[in-house]
């Protein structure tokens, strides 16, 4: 397009007209066989230019436009009539209406075709590289992609590179598997999609149903030589009873505070649980140390929150044991939805979360805003009050305390639990002065 029209572009009266055109060309219209468009919003600036170009003397003396608008407000411009007499050829068209729009002219349906195209190619590449995963690759495919396939594509070479270790004998880290096949450690990190599709990867290569879990994902995975967060996460546990001599055991029976346990601990070397003890779990570990505090006695187990793979691994222990369990969390939305969680799946008797407990905690209410509650799993009426006081109430509030660790519990605490204060000498050796 010459200089010469770059003002017929710039022009905010037929900016319409010229949003009109880029979409019928970005509709695969081919510039030399547009014959006219419907334009919406074209002003009567617009109107009358259009009209000065295209009404020639016997129209008008017929009181006739070649430019017309209908009941709509729609107006039908003939743009090869002006193309004409503007002197455009099909490409000054496409370049104009790219200057005035600010976009490129792309054909959409042919751009559709293509990526269509891409598409096809790029799953029949995973079909090839994951042959023995067609469930994992009909997965990813209904999933489709958002980009231009390049990262679906390392994915795809990443699980295939571990389809190639698995079972992994002797066994590796995740982090290990994720930096050998995909160059990056956390590329496989469980809460990512890249960590699902692996672990799909590994039921489907195993002949087993993927579980939801994350304790048996974790064990799944290491079926397939693969090891997890053995060593991260932990679970406390304070007071509890156990009836076992292996190493676990014996920290246990010899500890004077919350032992830390780590999946590890709980799979390969766990403890044998006193089933006569009730095992309190609690949400945060302030909890604990209130216990220790207070002198308490009572068989205590803290998650820190969210339940992971070494709070289902205690969990599932304490049942397979025998052992009766209680659960108390936060009164907040969180703390509720695990809760219904532990009840749910291993039959936990809920503590310190009724509505006796809000009631005497209402008095000192937290400055915390309570938040949305979970769907399910909550007593309406709790959670109608919980609602009309409209504050979080916290295990630190001693309304909470008081119900999970009764006086009853408690053991005489005139001995104090802290360690002696530590008296430094009068002068230190080759101390100067100030």
């Amino acid at each position: 397009m010459g200089a010469s029209w770059e003002w017929v572009a710039r022009d905010e009266a037929l900016a319409p007209l010229w949003a009109a055109v880029h979409q019928r060309l970005c509709g695969g219209t081919d510039p030399r066989g547009l014959a006219s468009v419907r334009v919406s919003g074209l002003p009567p600036a617009g109107i009358a230019a259009l009209r000065a170009w295209l009404d020639n003397a016997g129209r008008q003396r017929r009181g006739t436009s070649a430019v017309v608008m209908d009941a709509r407000g729609c107006t039908r411009v003939p743009v090869r009539s002006l193309c004409q007499v503007l002197r455009l050829e099909p490409a000054d068209l496409v370049a104009l209406v790219e200057q005035a729009v600010g976009q490129p002219v792309v054909d959409r349906a042919r751009q559709r075709e293509n990526d269509a195209a891409l598409r096809e190619d790029l799953w029949q590449y995973a079909a090839a590289r994951l042959p023995e995963c067609p469930g994992l690759v009909a997965r990813m495919r209904a999933a489709g992609i958002s980009d231009n396939g390049a990262g679906v594509r390392h994915l795809i070479d990443a699980l295939a590179a571990a389809a190639g270790k698995l079972p992994a004998d002797p066994p590796m880290p995740l982090p290990k598997l994720a930096h050998d096949t995909a160059g990056d450690p956390h590329f496989f990190d469980l809460d990512t999609l890249a960590g699902s599709r692996l672990v799909a990867l590994a039921a489907e290569l195993t002949g087993q149903e993927e579980p939801s879990r994350p304790d048996r994902v974790r064990a799944l995975l290491e079926d397939a030589g693969v090891v997890a967060d053995r060593l991260t996460a932990t679970v406390l546990l304070h007071h509890v009873a156990v009836v076992g001599d292996g190493p676990v055991d014996r920290r246990l029976r010899e500890a004077v505070a919350p032992v830390s346990l780590h999946l590890f601990d709980l799979t390969r070397t766990p403890p044998l649980l006193d089933p006569g003890q009730i095992l309190t779990v609690v949400e945060n570990p302030s909890v604990l140390e209130a216990a220790l505090v207070r002198g308490s006695e009572m068989a205590l187990a803290c998650t820190s929150g969210q339940l992971r793979a070494v709070d289902h691994a205690l969990l599932q222990l304490a049942v397979d044991q025998g052992l009766a369990l209680r659960y108390a969390g936060d009164l907040d939305g969180p703390g509720l939805s695990i809760a219904h969680t532990v009840a749910r799946l291993y039959g936990a008797d809920l503590v310190a979360m009724d509505r006796a407990t809000l009631h005497d905690a209402a008095a000192t209410p937290s400055a915390v805003p309570l938040g949305p509650l979970p769907a399910e799993g909550v007593d309406p009426q709790l959670a109608r009050e919980l609602c009309a006081g409209g504050h979080v109430v916290f295990q630190e509030h001693d309304a909470v305390l008081d119900r999970l660790l009764p006086a009853s519990n408690l053991r005489d605490t005139s001995i104090p639990l802290a360690r002696p204060p530590i008296r430094l000498p009068a002068s230190l050796p080759g101390a100067g002065t100030m």
